[in-house]
């Protein structure tokens, strides 16, 4: 039976941006909830079953990680980003005993998607308000070297702050990470793809391996949309990223090694001082709906 309230659609005023928050019903499920800021949909969550993971790019996170660690082992991981809460829900729901850190900038966001489609309170879900730059810096040394992913899905508004995407945030994930861990970051872009490709640059700056996957169409530049990086301290491709083909949502291209390195050749690392601004989004964008 369906625990959807019976007050959709609610919305709300942001204190901090000013933007309208508004919840809504999936028109695609019959117990999903679909999260719109300032108009653009942002989250999609399915409060009878946190599985359900309707968004293309959210799916593709899911698969990672559904992957990277053996099934229903617990994991520790930081998500940047609140959102409907749609992934630290998966996590707890499909890896039992799992700790997560959710970092957001609007308070009040958080307190209106609480009220209307609560967590199961007895999920490790531990919410730190503030710029995540700035929360990042000072989360405690524990978690230093322990946590095992870090989901990077930020944005305020129709965009990604700066100061959010450069070579000095990405040095303050780092040292999070334990031996095997793995950042999970997402971005839309569309041709040229200046921004996605500096961004490979960038972070391969900081990290190991970097793996780049999504819609055929998007990653080939043809039209705008979500793709997804996957970052490591190791060198090494994962074990699992050769099942992510198959896994899709399908169509789905994957650059690694030599395409990557084609895919990002003369892009610019972007650092503090120089920084290359994300596309901003239009309400008829709907990459993040597919």
């Amino acid at each position: 039976m369906s625990t959807l309230p019976h007050g959709l659609p609610a919305s709300t005023t942001l204190a901090s941006s000013g933007l309208t928050a508004e919840l809504e019903r999936d028109r695609f499920t019959r117990s999903g909830v679909v999260l719109r800021v300032d108009g653009i949909a942002q989250s999609q969550v399915n409060p009878d079953d946190p599985t359900d993971l309707q968004f293309e790019y959210i799916r593709r996170i899911g698969n990672v990680i559904d992957l990277f660690r053996p099934e229903g082992k617990p994991i520790t991981a930081v998500h940047l980003g609140a959102g409907a809460l749609t992934l630290p829900r998966y996590v707890s729901h499909t890896r039992p005993g799992s700790r997560s850190q959710v970092i957001e900038w609007e308070q009040d966001l958080v307190d209106f998607v609480r009220g209307v489609i609560p967590w199961d309170p007895s999920w490790s879900i531990r919410v730190r308000y503030g710029d995540a730059r700035d929360v990042v810096a000072k989360l405690p040394a524990g978690l230093h070297s322990s946590v095992d992913l870090v989901v990077v899905d930020l944005f305020a508004g129709n965009h990604t702050p700066g100061h959010l995407t450069t070579k000095e945030f990405y040095g303050l994930i780092a040292p999070l990470l334990s031996a095997n861990g793995l950042v999970v970051i997402n971005m839309v872009d569309g041709r040229p793809q200046a921004f996605t490709r500096s961004q490979i640059a960038t972070l391969r700056e900081v990290f190991g391996f970097v793996g780049l996957m999504g819609e055929s169409g998007v990653v080939r530049g043809r039209r705008f949309g979500n793709m997804i990086v996957v970052a490591t301290p190791g060198n090494a491709e994962p074990e699992w990223w050769g099942s992510l083909q198959r896994l899709g949502p399908h169509p789905t291209s994957m650059l690694t090694g030599a395409s990557l390195d084609r895919f990002a050749h003369t892009a610019p690392v972007q650092v503090d001082a120089q920084k290359i601004e994300s596309p901003r989004l239009g309400q008829g964008f709907f990459g993040a709906d597919g």
